[in-house]
């Protein structure tokens, strides 16, 4: 079993910037897929960045040139760093590992964008 903590999440206002986090409990972190997807209210999970083991790296396009996601293996961390938010960036943002068949997802953390 792996166990994911997000944390960074908050209250920005429009034009901010947010650097999200997510911890994982075991060292199979360094073999996993990782991504950040978002929900928000009335709306499907979408997908916001992964990255690879080997560190490729793919964003929605809604979020290109904006977000960057990265990976520290030795400290079992995924990051989200979130530029030039917009009111529609606003949602819960999960965290989700992806190794040998299975998938592991975070509690969530709450991003909201507004003035």
């Amino acid at each position: 079993q792996v166990q994911l903590v997000e944390s960074g999440g908050g209250l920005v206002q429009p034009g901010g910037s947010l650097r999200l986090s997510c911890a994982a409990s075991r060292r199979i972190f360094s073999i996993s897929a990782m991504s950040w997807y978002r929900q928000a209210p009335g709306k499907q999970r979408e997908l916001v960045a992964a990255i690879a083991r080997d560190g490729n790296t793919n964003y929605a396009d809604s979020v290109k040139g904006r977000f960057t996601i990265s990976r520290d293996n030795a400290k079992l961390t995924v990051y989200l760093q979130m530029s030039s938010l917009k009111p529609e960036d606003t949602a819960v943002y999960y965290c989700n590992l992806d190794v040998l068949g299975s998938s592991y997802w975070g509690q969530g953390t709450q991003v909201t964008v507004s003035s």
